[in-house]
């Protein structure tokens, strides 16, 4: 599923009287609420029966080249780990 297929099952979900361009709006205003949570000194964010959204350190390493072979230096970085909830590992 896209973008564009999942503001149209959003559209559906919200009724026949929402448009689609209200629907994305709906989908970005929650993409910011969980863009800024991960940002603020929390830096996780919690959606029960769905799954936690969580900021994880990565040191630097040395890494390989794979085209090359040489050992490279690989900085360290943050990125977002997911952890689903209980529910939607039940659903699927």
């Amino acid at each position: 599923m896209n973008k564009s297929e999942l503001v149209e099952s959003i559209q559906k979900s919200l009724g026949p009287d929402t448009s689609k361009a209200a629907a994305e709006r709906a989908l970005e205003a929650v993409l910011d609420g969980i863009k800024k949570g991960l940002k603020s000194k929390a830096k996780a964010v919690q959606l029960i029966g769905f799954g936690t959204f969580s900021v994880v350190k990565r040191s630097a390493r040395t890494g390989v080249n794979p085209q090359t072979g040489q050992a490279i230096k690989i900085a360290a970085s943050k990125s977002v780990k997911f952890k689903p909830g209980s529910a939607l590992k039940s659903a699927i």
